[in-house]
């Protein structure tokens, strides 16, 4: 029996929603993306959307032309207040990610994805400048000034890889920050700016970062990294499966920033995780199971601990970095399929929202919160064996004495929600159906049935103003349970033996 404490140990990290991902800007014009984004700030209602290619051609911006023999250049924004608006308009801000490379200002062809976001440096330094500086004025002119220094500005995206840089030239990288993060206070000199963008295994990039950044006397604002725990991909037709670490890897990532900064002139900026997920593939069906949901629940929990913000990677699988996706269920990033099924990953972060503000306890599988009128509320999720070689307990059992408001006697009602291998999995129930490419109407809806969590209501006795909780947890389960004092207004003449015109002595 674990005894959760009456008193607090500190606030609830809301790290976890702070940010959140996305495929790249311009999927934002299209009604499913906007469809999926109404529903997921409903449910969890995160703070920043962050994604790729608000440079690139797709949104536009950067339009040169020819005129009386000279070249010229255009800005134009008419995609980009679209997606902005859309996005401001359900209540999620901008991470501004500055990438990829327009096609007609790069130095050289090397692209990235399906959609080909151009990963060289400009051919023209002032024309980058200039394109930075005209897209951030005009973002200050719409929205104001107090609203844009509310958006974090990172430059590039995991600069260290020779898929995102030309050949991961670290002194072009800080070349290009240089005079970015000098354009972005120019416009404003409260903009916030920061980098690099990391990805895993970049190994003494930050700590040359930050001696560049105070060797050159360059702004940094905050900076940002990403995680991932999967090993090599191993690739199939249209899929790949991968190995993964340990959730505490994700952890220890998330951590790594302040590690390698301390004693450096970057120490105590905000550390974002701009990206974090299990697999780096968006065809890794790993991402569509309950197993993901009980594997990221302790990172989801305890990430605070680590970074100001970590962004999932992505919230839909409205993504194209590979190609157009296959099938419903085919690996996604996304918290949400094509059609907005939700994914159990997806009903993970929607518990967290309805979690306390204050943390009465945390454990290897559970995290204990109060709201401010006195309501409890318990997370906690099954163990999982993340190298594969067992499918993990087929029961898992947690006993807790919770507080349970300040009545010394009486009951709580408790509302448990969960998800499994079974319940609130869409994704098995698509795998019973054969695994239909592109489902008929009548299938959508019983997959939408079959990702609604599982739901159920009871009492629990309150002695000494605390309630003993029993929770058994079923392979890979991840259950919330809210607990609220009852306040009886039953009659007193109610009497359910009477329900079928019983005598009752």
């Amino acid at each position: 029996m674990i005894r959760v404490p009456d008193v607090p140990n500190g606030r609830l990290s809301d790290a976890w929603r702070a940010c959140v991902g996305t495929g790249r800007l311009d999927l934002a014009l299209r009604r499913d993306y906007q469809d999926s984004l109404a529903l997921l700030q409903r449910d969890i209602g995160f703070r920043y959307l962050r994604g790729h290619g608000l440079l690139s051609d797709g949104l536009g911006i950067h339009r040169p032309y020819e005129w009386q023999g000279t070249r010229r250049t255009h800005h134009s924004f008419t995609y980009l207040d679209q997606v902005l608006d859309a996005c401001l308009g359900l209540g999620i801000r901008p991470f501004l990610e500055l990438g990829f490379m327009p096609s007609a200002m790069a130095s050289g062809e090397q692209t990235v994805f399906w959609w080909k976001g151009n990963v060289t440096p400009p051919a023209d330094e002032k024309e980058w400048t200039d394109l930075v500086r005209a897209t951030l004025s005009h973002l200050v002119d719409r929205y104001g000034a107090d609203e844009v220094r509310t958006w974090p500005v990172e430059v590039w995206n995991e600069p260290n890889l020779t898929a995102f840089w030309l050949n991961a030239d670290e002194q072009a990288y800080h070349r290009l920050y240089e005079a970015t993060a000098h354009a972005v206070k120019e416009v404003d000199a409260e903009l916030k700016v920061g980098g690099p963008a990391v990805s895993p295994g970049a190994d003494g990039w930050l700590e040359r970062f930050a001696e560049f950044a105070e060797r050159r006397d360059v702004p940094v604002d905050f900076v940002s990294r990403h995680a991932y725990s999967s090993g090599p991909a191993q690739h199939v037709p249209f899929v790949v499966h991968q190995t993964l670490a340990p959730a505490s890897d994700l952890l220890d990532q998330f951590a790594e920033p302040r590690r390698s900064l301390e004693g450096t002139r970057l120490a105590g900026l905000p550390v974002h995780i701009t990206e974090f997920n299990s697999s780096y593939r968006p065809d890794n069906p790993v991402h569509d199971t309950a197993f993901h949901a009980a594997y990221l629940a302790p990172v989801v929990a305890a990430g605070g601990d680590h970074a100001d913000s970590f962004s999932y990677w992505t919230f839909s699988d409205v993504f194209e970095e590979t190609g157009i996706p296959t099938a419903l269920f085919h690996g996604g990033f996304g918290l949400l399929t094509h059609r907005q099924l939700r994914k159990p990953t997806y009903h993970l972060y929607a518990f967290m929202s309805r979690m306390g503000e204050e943390q009465l306890a945390r454990g290897d599988d559970h995290l204990v919160t109060r709201h401010a009128d006195g309501r409890v509320t318990v997370l906690a999720w099954a163990p999982v064996d993340p190298t594969g070689r067992t499918p993990g307990p087929d029961r898992h059992t947690l006993r807790l004495s919770l507080p349970a408001g300040t009545a010394p006697r009486g009951e709580a009602f408790v509302r448990r929600s969960s998800v499994d291998e079974e319940r609130g999995n869409a994704y098995t129930a698509w795998r019973h159906m054969g695994g239909p490419r592109s489902p008929k109407p009548g299938q959508l809806d019983v997959l939408h049935e079959a990702s609604e969590p599982a739901r159920a209501h009871h009492r629990l006795p309150v002695e000494d103003g605390r309630a003993e909780l029993d929770l058994t947890l079923a392979r890979h389960e991840v259950t919330l349970v809210e607990l609220t004092p009852v306040d009886d207004e039953t009659p007193p003449w109610w009497d359910e033996r009477r329900l079928l015109g019983r005598e009752v002595p």
